[in-house]
């Protein structure tokens, strides 16, 4: 079964969460909403608050693949946030794919995790990318390896419609990007 698993961190982009959460789950994918701390109600940069499905301390480690969304102060949430580092680390390491878009993708920067790999971020961010041995793409999706990344909130729906074609096929994913008239 397909389950994904979507950080959330107070200050995350609005549009690259429910963008992502919205293509998934139309596609039939299992998708949580992690909440990095104990309060299951976080506020977006643009004070939308989301109601997350449960907090980090309480998911188990069962999904296929994680992913980040980015923000300003999301991703400094997520930076600061040593027990995701350890989590990122350990889902790569049994060989399940890991995702992050905007600013997000400094995260897996600073868990070890881009180092020789092509990747992309919000412009400005790519120092922290490449002080981590990143390779910078100019995409607006890179997929290289177990590691998906993307540019920021203009790119939502290209990254979603990947990670569908990732997790459930080519097919499926283009039929969907017909039906929501994205293609």
């Amino acid at each position: 079964m397909n389950q994904v698993d979507l950080f959330l961190a107070p200050g995350f982009e609005e549009i690259e969460l429910v963008t992502v959460v919205d293509i998934l789950r139309r596609a039939d994918i299992s998708t949580r909403l992690i909440s990095i701390h104990s309060a299951l109600a976080v506020t977006g940069a643009h004070q939308i608050t989301i109601q997350a499905d449960l907090s980090m301390d309480k998911a188990d480690h069962h999904a296929q693949m994680l992913v980040l969304p980015g923000g300003g102060p999301g991703t400094q949430a997520m930076l600061a946030c040593t027990d995701l580092h350890t989590r990122l680390q350990q889902h790569l390491a049994q060989g399940k794919p890991l995702a992050a878009i905007c600013a997000a993708p400094m995260v897996l920067a600073k868990a070890g995790l881009l180092k020789g790999i092509n990747a992309i971020c919000y412009p400005g961010c790519e120092a922290a990318l490449t002080e981590a041995g990143a390779n910078i793409v100019m995409r607006d999706v890179v997929k290289d390896g177990l590691i998906t990344t993307s540019r920021g909130p203009g790119t939502a729906a290209v990254f979603a419609f990947e990670l569908v074609r990732q997790l459930k096929g080519e097919a499926i994913s283009q039929q969907l990007s017909k039906e929501m008239l994205f293609a």
